[in-house]
């Protein structure tokens, strides 16, 4: 006997199948416990590494600087990441990647590298110069790199493009500059009792003012340009395979380039310093950021283009696309949903409209060619996720879209000179304060236009969902206002 499905049918849906029985070594929890038992043990060893160079007080002393700037940070790549917002679990393993794995690496290699060259070279001074332009520079942005490698590899439906590969590499390299600044200022900060310095003469102040306020983005800035080079291979098409192996390289050349300039700008004479700061490395900052906010709006553009097809398809109401395309919009549905129904229903919203937003970005890859094999089996997943959430999501989001929409131009009516013969009709009734005639409907004389109520659709049946009875009426207002 057939039972019935509770959301409409679509070719992209899958109706059945059963999960298949994995080898012990490839199920889930072992690989993540072996990937957090590999994150612990480097993170025991790099913290008795730099325990040794620092002391105790010199760790604790650069631990409580090196962790400033690191909230600030995060925050700043969440914030860019607001569109389509990935998992936790990825942006924990990013840093954690960095802090740890990447930064053991990093400590290990450039200390037998440095050593190397010294007693190869017999030079001692210059074996730090080049361990600090060329060694550290290639270690590091390697070491780094392959947390956006793992991530791209074996998360690949949570990196779309772009702005999830500035994301997770600014986030791993967030994590490495920790690690590296406890090193330094706890350094700093033991030069300093054995010198006696103290003040802002000390060795430890001015650490802090060029690491720490001056140059917080270095490390992140550099590791961008490798996320950027793996957001571009995933906007690729499957069959483009040069193209996806390149990019990534051609990003991770860039990032060694740059570290190594603003490494070496030290041997540039006494203002070196100050030259490569302000005349390099700023306006590249400036650059990548204005780029990596461009790319945000250009997404939710896409997020706007892309969802009117599964209106049509009856998917979503007609006001979606634009409340999903707008973050502002999708602020004033979440707050809606939490003042009326709870924070549970404002978490609704808010998977909803990362659902969505993946659903958009998967559409514009296929509509482009550059769709994946499993690409109707993650439509029909997507689908069936909003599908589940639409009666707490839908009404806030219908009425963020009523309550943000932009204000429509009305012209003035014609008023017939004195003396002219009025229109055998007369002039059109104007609609009643707090009410708007529906877009695309011209008012009739006499006729009040009536604006719908959240969960009330505009066209009586068009709407296939039931409205939502929870939200509380709202008194009359002008959906158009800006």
């Amino acid at each position: 006997m057939a039972t019935s499905s509770p959301y409409p049918t679509h070719p992209g849906v899958p109706v059945g199948g059963g999960l298949r029985h994995a080898h012990w070594w490839r199920r889930r929890w072992v690989r993540y416990g072996a990937l957090i038992t590999l994150l612990a043990l480097s993170g025991l060893v790099i913290l008795a590494l730099v325990r040794e160079q620092t002391g105790t007080e010199g760790f604790l002393v650069g631990l409580g600087l090196a962790v400033l700037p690191v909230p600030l940070l995060i925050a700043a790549f969440r914030w860019l990441d607001r569109v389509d917002p990935g998992p936790w679990r990825n942006l924990l393993f990013a840093f954690a990647w960095g802090a740890c794995a990447a930064a053991l690496i990093a400590i290990i290699a450039n200390s037998f590298a440095t050593r190397w060259i010294a007693t190869a070279t017999a030079d001692p001074a210059s074996a730090d110069t080049l361990g600090a332009t060329v060694i550290a520079p290639v270690v590091e942005e390697s070491a780094k790199a392959a947390a956006v490698l793992l991530l791209f590899l074996f998360r690949r439906r949570d990196f779309t493009g772009i702005v999830d590969g500035v994301v997770l590499a600014g986030v791993t390299a967030t994590g490495f500059a920790f690690t590296e600044n406890i090193l330094y200022l706890g350094t700093a900060f033991g030069t300093d009792q054995l010198t006696g310095g103290s003040g802002i003469a000390s060795v430890t102040a001015a650490t802090f003012f060029v690491r720490i306020v001056m140059s917080p983005f270095a490390h992140p800035l550099f590791t961008v340009l490798t996320g950027i080079g793996f957001g571009l291979a995933a906007l690729a098409g499957q069959r483009q395979y040069l193209r996806r192996v390149l990019l990534p390289l051609s990003g991770l050349l860039l990032a060694m380039g740059m570290h190594a300039f603003w490494n070496g700008s030290a041997t540039f004479g006494d203002y070196g310093f100050l030259a490569v700061y302000g005349g390099f490395m700023v306006p590249t900052f400036g650059l990548l950021t204005w780029l990596a906010i461009w790319t945000r709006q250009r997404e939710l553009r896409t997020v706007r283009e892309e969802l009117p097809a599964y209106v049509v398809a009856g998917w979503l109401s007609p006001a979606e696309p634009f409340a999903l395309g707008s973050m502002h919009a999708r602020r004033v549905a979440r707050q809606y949903a939490g003042r009326h129904l709870g924070k549970a229903s404002a978490r609704t919203v808010a998977q909803y409209e990362a659902y969505a937003t993946s659903l958009a970005f998967l559409r514009h890859q296929g509509r482009r060619g550059r769709a994946r094999a499993d690409f109707a089996a993650r439509e029909g997943e997507l689908l069936r996720e909003l599908w589940n959430r639409r009666e707490v999501a839908r009404p806030a989001l219908e009425y963020a879209a009523r309550i943000t929409a932009p204000p429509v131009p009305v012209a003035a009516p014609y008023w017939p000179m004195q003396g002219w013969a009025a229109p055998a009709h007369g002039p059109a009734a104007a609609p009643h304060p707090g009410h708007h005639p529906h877009p695309g409907h011209q008012a009739h004389p006499g006729h009040q236009a009536h604006h719908p109520h959240p969960g009330q659709h505009a066209h009586p049946g068009q709407h296939p969902y039931p409205t939502y009875p929870s939200y509380p009426a709202q008194p009359a207002y002008n959906p158009y206002r800006p």
